[in-house]
């Protein structure tokens, strides 16, 4: 473990995903404990995009900005929103110097599989008929997020391709839950890793599935032709029970022609670039948005 990271591991109190509830309070209280982001060189924007039922967003446009990315936070699918993201939007936004649209997608148990997905593919879809709107180019979108957010953003990829729907520039996959299988050696073995192990994994899973079987929109992993899918940049944490899906993932859609940069970094955990204040993570967060930056340019 990175030792910087793990000074902060005894303040790490776990989400408990068998309560939905309590973990969206718990979750959201920590982050209203995160310092306000510096939007001074962006405007930030709600609004809502019409859909069924109506999706709300937030859209973050640094000034000169042309490449947009839709968004998708991390939490399972069961927990965060767009005001638990705030910080990591703003974030992206600034350092990428990209329009970021950040959904505030429909969240299990209450909404499992498909609502989230469909929620993502109905604001890619609107992003792209307000290209013009929104100030940006219509061939310079991409869609991306983290752990939840990150599968979403595989899945949506999956989809308009399948679906013949808006063209995708480029797909950023940080930490991705992919596999309900939970069948790799990470998946089977990281039991006590902090903030994301095993058993919580499963519970995600099981919210997200409800009584739905895993489909390859549901669980990237499952698709058997990735073939054709935009370019993508992989992030994947040591300690944590999606490593070697991510690693998997993205071998897959090397061999299936999709140009792929992979990143495992050592000594990191699920979520541990939160930890603004550690080396790692700062290098961690500069290069997700300058992969964004480096992919969206004309």
């Amino acid at each position: 473990m990175d030792p910087e990271l793990e000074a902060f591991i005894p303040l790490l109190a776990p989400i408990d995903l068998s309560d939905p509830v309590s973990a969206r309070k718990h979750f959201a209280e920590r982050a209203a404990a995160v310092p306000a982001p510096d939007t001074s060189r962006m405007e930030v924007e709600d609004r809502t995009v019409s859909a069924d039922p109506d999706v709300p967003v937030r859209i973050y446009r640094p000034h000169g900005a042309q490449g947009a990315v839709v968004w998708l936070h991390g939490g399972g699918g069961v927990f965060g929103d767009l005001d638990t993201e705030h910080p990591w939007a703003a974030r992206i936004a600034d350092l990428s110097g990209t329009v970021v649209i950040s959904v505030g997608y429909r969240l299990a148990p209450e909404h499992p599989f498909p609502a989230a997905l469909d929620d993502a593919y109905a604001v890619l879809n609107w992003t792209a008929g307000h290209a013009d709107e929104l100030g940006i180019d219509p061939a310079r979108i991409a869609v991306g997020g983290h752990s939840a957010g990150a599968n979403l953003a595989a899945a949506t990829a999956l989809r308009a391709r399948d679906e013949q729907g808006p063209a995708i520039r480029f797909q950023l996959l940080n930490q991705a839950g992919l596999d309900d299988r939970q069948e790799t050696w990470s998946a089977r073995n990281f039991t006590d890793t902090p903030w994301f192990n095993r058993d919580q994994v499963a519970a995600a899973w099981r919210h997200y599935l409800g009584s739905r079987p895993a489909t390859p929109y549901a669980a990237p992993a499952r698709a058997a032709d990735l073939s054709g899918l935009p370019p993508a940049y992989i992030a994947a944490a040591e300690f944590d029970p999606n490593r070697d899906e991510d690693i998997d993932y993205a071998r897959r859609l090397l061999q299936a022609g999709v140009s792929v940069e992979l990143h495992q970094w050592p000594g990191t955990f699920h979520g541990s670039q939160a930890i603004v204040s550690a080396e790692i993570s700062q290098r961690q967060n500069a290069e997700l948005a300058g992969a964004l930056r480096r992919a969206l340019a004309a």
